[in-house]
């Protein structure tokens, strides 16, 4: 995918299957407050809280980051959408990282999620209350697993 941008109105497509999948399994908008489907993804790509989404590859790869995930990983939009997701996590985390994502898997989503990450210079936060959920397009078809989270502490 192309970095979000006004010239392909903020990946609008990629922004309806996140929106709808949060609002389908959590019964709630992922985001509140936008009149169109172009201003939907502009402010999710904009939020104040980090939103990450990866495909479905055998080692799936992030597929979508907003800015301020962008910011908190300190890694290009080409180099994030690059990078297989469980690198977001130290070597000693992925393992709790991969029963998490079983989890969402087999209940659609999980809410209250906390974990370490790892910036690509190396600093290390906790994600707290973070809801990570699986991606359904409108024929059903499971398309990858999102994250949201609003609250961060550098450790």
């Amino acid at each position: 995918m192309d970095y979000p941008s006004g010239k392909n109105n903020y990946l609008i497509e990629h922004a309806l299957l996140l929106t709808d999948s949060y609002q389908h399994l959590l019964s709630k908008p992922l985001l509140e407050g936008t009149d169109s489907n172009q201003e939907l993804a502009y402010q999710l790509f904009h939020a104040p809280f980090a939103l990450v989404s990866h495909n479905i590859a055998s080692e799936p790869i992030f597929n979508y980051a907003n800015l301020k995930a962008l910011e908190l990983f300190e890694l290009s939009w080409e180099e994030f959408t690059h990078l297989p997701s469980r690198l977001s996590a130290e070597p000693v985390n992925q393992t709790e990282r991969a029963r998490l994502l079983a989890e969402v898997t087999n209940n659609g989503y999980i809410d209250h999620y906390e974990g370490v990450r790892i910036s690509s210079t190396g600093k290390r936060f906790m994600i707290k209350n973070a809801v990570v959920w699986n991606l359904i397009d409108a024929e059903g078809v499971y398309k990858g697993q999102a994250a949201r989270f609003g609250e961060w502490v550098f450790l």
